[in-house]
């Protein structure tokens, strides 16, 4: 650990903490020199292994979270001039699956139409585990074009357990103001709730957590949270 982590890491106190004094915390610890993002750590009480307990989703964030997001979009005919329209970095079809199977990855978002999803899932093995393979689960295998890059340009947080039952989510950046990114949290912490599967019992929200990219977590009281929200 470097000197500077470690110093933050010493203002961090071994208690639970309500989010808009987590988020100050957050705030003052973020000490490197570029703008560092604010996440959420979420530990689900829920079985990863089983399907029906898959937590996914997407929200709407009130402020956005203050980074410029690279659209693309696989499209034909009508519906590429619709996405230009909509304001779409990208735009392609073969081409685009040619150039990412090259070892291509410029973009942070990707949806596609259901008619070309039969090309787009050759992609899947690249972009599945960086989380940019398009989903009708999360909206981004869709006829409504406009609709989603529209979501997209002002603040879409998409969230999906991994492996071992967690949820990692960004919030915003941190030059945003503090209560912006408390209203964000919020946003994401209630989709994340009201997402509960309906076959996990016991404790929901296991643990919940907040840190800027480079500073130390910041535990929040999961009771509160899950009261807050329900």
């Amino acid at each position: 650990m470097g000197k500077k982590f470690t110093a933050a890491l010493a203002k961090v106190e071994t208690r639970l903490y309500g989010l808009e004094e987590a988020m100050d915390l957050v705030m003052s610890l973020a000490y490197t020199k570029f703008d560092e993002v604010v996440d959420l750590a979420i530990r689900l009480g829920i079985d990863p292994r089983r399907a029906d307990q898959m937590v996914r989703g997407t929200t709407l964030l009130p402020h956005g979270t203050g980074k410029n997001v690279r659209v693309l979009v696989f499209a034909k005919g009508e519906k590429e001039a619709e996405a230009r329209d909509a304001g779409a970095d990208i735009v392609g079809a073969e081409d685009l699956v040619e150039k990412i199977q090259g070892g291509w990855l410029e973009f942070d978002q990707a949806i596609a139409t259901p008619n070309l999803m039969g090309m787009v899932g050759k992609l899947g093995k690249v972009l599945g585990p960086r989380g940019l393979m398009p989903n009708p689960k999360t909206g981004t295998v869709t006829l409504d074009l406009a609709k989603v890059i529209g979501e997209i340009r002002k603040g879409r947080a998409e969230f999906k357990t991994d492996k071992t039952g967690n949820i990692h989510v960004t919030v915003g950046k941190v030059s945003l103001p503090r209560g912006s990114l408390c209203e964000n949290a919020n946003a994401i912490l209630e989709s994340i709730v009201k997402a509960k599967p309906a076959s996990s019992k016991g404790r929901y929200l296991r643990g919940v957590s907040l840190s800027s990219t480079m500073g130390p977590g910041v535990a929040l009281d999961p009771v509160a949270v899950t009261k807050r929200h329900t």
